[in-house]
């Protein structure tokens, strides 16, 4: 396992490959686009009841930059209330590191078996994997991270992991795969919601009541406290932060806010643009250890992973702003079409395109491919509640995957020499360049394009092909729009 680590295969294909498959699976289409429309129009609607929207978005925005601009300070801030709170902070500075405190920190409680809050972080690092290597077993607990653990599958979705089942599929994993894991399946299940509910319940309760280490990630830390902050529709967060003996926590340290007064913010922003919920259901907050109240022990992992690269980049760097809502995957056409699996990270959909590249460089084949897995129609931008600018980071990434330049790994200044693949690319915008800083070529050219547009071709030759294969080539007009000027003075002549 490399240090980096995003929760998917080693080698995952590049997206255009991934997608073309994915696009052929009519069932997976359907899923995604029933579910999709559904999500998006329950969102609209619960995000139109607030006046104040646009100023929320805007504080949000503002809580998060000021809040990377000085996220060494309120990092040791965090740490030290931790640690007065009577918990410990581990630092991890890459997915390598934080699967081996997380092992090591289960090892020594002599337990092994634990039970999961759903965390993008610990499937960002790959931890499930790591324990597995060590003896350990995880039992994840929320029910569509359930249904992929128990499908051996992937997620495919930031909030809704199994959005590529529907609900025949989930009964017949159900069937089949929860005695392996446990409490078998009732006989005679139907697919009907209430009954795969049902049948969740019954089987995870009794890891509920027998686990003594839960693992956990965070939606928000907030550092004048060194409180953490888990927001879930289910419940089943709750019993996994309460019940075990000892709770390991893996955050992101982007996950951070200075105040308990910042929190309130998200705690608007977030259940309305992931769930369209006023607020969540359940909304849990600890602070360290508290005799007889929840576990005796509690571990912090502060997790880099290649964000501090991230912050390094003046443009890309809004990425961490993110809070994981999953808004802009719902309103995405590439992503309704492609699903989530096709990205090749856990981070699917548009904050995918621009989060993993940044995470893990752009060096392989699937991460030079995912800033052009968007159509830059800005509707991610229009919904992100934090208002991350996706498109301005997937041109900035493109430009980055083309030219090649400086940027930041492992904490170093590194150039990277311009992607292969590109190189009738930057021959053709270097041409653009010239003719368009040359005014009497420029019309030239336009003149000669116009006058043998009858044996133009329908798709380009050569590397072109890529380019011409998936659109309509425009018409060249019959006249240059500065020859039909100079002719009718802009349309005063009475030619329209």
């Amino acid at each position: 396992m490399s240090g980096t680590f995003v929760g998917m295969p080693a080698f995952p294909p590049a997206f255009p490959q991934a997608a073309r498959e994915a696009v052929r699976d009519r069932t997976l289409r359907g899923n995604l686009r029933h579910a999709t429309h559904t999500i998006r129009a329950k969102r609209a609607k619960a995000v139109a009841e607030v006046s104040d929207w646009a100023a929320l978005r805007e504080a949000g925005k503002r809580i998060k930059d000021h809040t990377l601009r000085h996220l060494d300070r309120y990092l040791v801030q965090l740490e030290e209330a931790v640690t007065a709170a009577g918990g410990t902070v581990h630092w991890a500075a890459d997915a390598d590191e934080a699967n081996e405190i997380v092992t090591q920190l289960v090892k020594t409680t002599g337990e092994s078996e634990v039970v999961k809050v759903k965390s993008m972080a610990t499937q960002e690092i790959g931890l499930n994997e790591a324990l597995e290597a060590a003896g350990i077993r995880a039992y994840e607990t929320d029910l569509a991270e359930l249904i992929v653990q128990l499908g051996r599958d992937r997620p495919s979705h930031i909030l809704v992991p199994a959005i590529h089942r529907n609900r025949g599929e989930i009964r017949d994993i159900f069937t089949r795969e929860m005695s392996r894991w446990g409490r078998p399946a009732p006989e005679g299940l139907t697919d009907t919601p209430a009954e795969l509910a049902e049948a969740a319940r019954l089987h995870l309760r009794e890891k509920f009541l027998r686990a003594k280490v839960g693992i956990s990630g965070a939606n928000f830390m907030v550092a004048e406290t060194g409180t953490l902050v888990v927001v879930e529709s289910e419940g089943n967060g709750r019993m996994c932060l309460t019940l075990p003996e000892t709770l390991i926590s893996v955050v992101g340290i982007e996950k951070i806010v200075p105040t308990w007064q910042d929190l309130e913010v998200f705690l608007q922003t977030l259940p309305r643009s992931s769930t369209a919920e006023r607020m969540n259901p359940y909304t849990s907050t600890w602070t360290g250890t508290t005799d007889e109240d929840g576990p005796r022990s509690f571990h912090l992992v502060l997790l880099d992973n290649g964000r501090t690269d991230t912050l390094a980049d003046e443009v890309g760097r809004q990425a961490l702003r993110c809070i994981r809502c999953s808004a802009c995957l719902n309103v995405c056409p590439v992503y309704e079409r492609a699903g989530g699996h096709a990205y090749g990270s856990v981070y699917p959909g548009p904050i995918g395109a621009i989060l993993s590249p940044q995470l893990r460089g752009t060096a392989s084949e699937i991460d030079a491919s995912l800033p052009y897995a968007s159509s830059l129609c800005g509707a991610c931008y229009e919904v992100c509640p934090v208002a991350i600018d996706i498109p301005e980071v997937l041109v900035h990434l493109r430009e980055r995957i083309v030219e090649g330049g400086q940027v930041t790994r492992e904490g170093n200044k590194v150039v990277l020499r311009p992607a292969k693949g590109h190189a009738a690319e930057r021959a053709a915008m270097r041409a653009a360049r010239w003719a368009l800083a040359h005014p009497g070529a420029l019309r030239t050219g336009q003149r000669l394009a116009s006058r043998t547009r009858r044996f133009h071709p329908r798709t380009l030759p050569g590397p072109g092909r890529a380019w011409s294969g998936s659109r309509d080539l425009p018409e060249v007009p019959a006249e240059p729009f500065r020859d039909w000027w100079q002719r009718t003075r802009g349309g005063k002549d009475g030619v329209r």
